[in-house]
């Protein structure tokens, strides 16, 4: 993946389709690459997808990675590739980057994409601890226990009776896993730091772009009562939820959720 110069750092982007562009955020503790499975099913748009800082080879400066901070690593990442506005799609942390993203530069996203989310602050419905804390070992022991990571993140991903009739999943994921470097330990620290600050829930009607919120009905890691909290502060949105699906929801149908979200993203 080449480099460009972002505002004050340096991030690893990659592109792929053709069309109008659509910015793919990733989440928490994962390079750009792990966006590869949908890439093939939004084909018609100019995906732009890339490494958040502190993961894959975008660049790992000290101090804390704030929601803010890598809404504003997007912005620069638009502005390096001279492009004004964009469709944005992001999940999991990605999804709150987004929203920051959209409150911070309203002119400059056209739709929005959020997948398996939440508007942050008091309101938010917290994941037991305990998953929160599987979570976070397993992202400290990618760089050196991918095997051993997985293990612990998959449970987290998907719910049991999709494991059970898809083993494939860990060895595909393994295989993805090795395509990038390893997101090291530090970088999972330097995250938490930053999302125990986020909160858009009183600033969500701000958004006036067009946003689909997406979730699937069985997630562990950020409960699906959160998309209902923000389709209630986001009177135009439109929530499709994802019936026996975890965090990971688009492989529950990876053609038919990619379809109906790309199709959305056309209207």
């Amino acid at each position: 993946m080449p480099k460009i110069k972002a505002g004050n750092i340096n991030l690893s982007y990659q592109t792929f389709g053709s069309g109008d562009p659509l910015l793919l955020i990733m989440g928490f503790g994962m390079p750009g690459i792990a966006w590869t499975p949908a890439l093939p099913f939004l084909s018609s748009f100019k995906c732009i997808y890339y490494d958040n800082r502190g993961t894959g080879n975008s660049d790992r400066p000290e101090g804390a990675y704030t929601i803010n901070a890598m809404a504003e690593d997007a912005a620069a990442l638009l502005d390096a590739l001279e492009i004004p506005k964009a469709r944005v799609y992001g999940i999991s942390m990605g999804g709150m980057i987004a929203q920051e993203l959209a409150l911070r530069y309203p002119n400059r996203v056209e739709k929005l994409v959020l997948g398996c989310t939440a508007a942050g602050g008091s309101s938010a419905k917290m994941a037991p601890l305990e998953v929160l804390e599987k979570l976070i070992a397993s992202v400290k022991l990618m760089a050196s226990k991918p095997e051993e990571a997985l293990e612990v993140l998959v449970p987290l991903l998907y719910p049991a009776e999709f494991i059970e009739k898809h083993p494939e999943i860990k060895p595909l994921m393994l295989a993805g896993l090795k395509m990038a470097p390893p997101t090291p330990p530090e970088t999972a620290d330097r995250t938490i730091a930053g999302l125990i600050q986020f909160n858009t829930h009183d600033r969500l009607p701000q958004i006036k772009c067009p946003v689909l919120i997406v979730h699937g009905d069985k997630d562990l890691l950020i409960p699906p009562v959160n998309a209902d909290i923000m389709k209630a502060r986001l009177p135009q949105a439109e929530l499709m939820t994802i019936a026996d699906a975890g965090h990971g929801y688009w492989a529950a149908d990876p053609i038919g959720i990619h379809q109906k979200i790309s199709n959305w993203l056309k209207t």
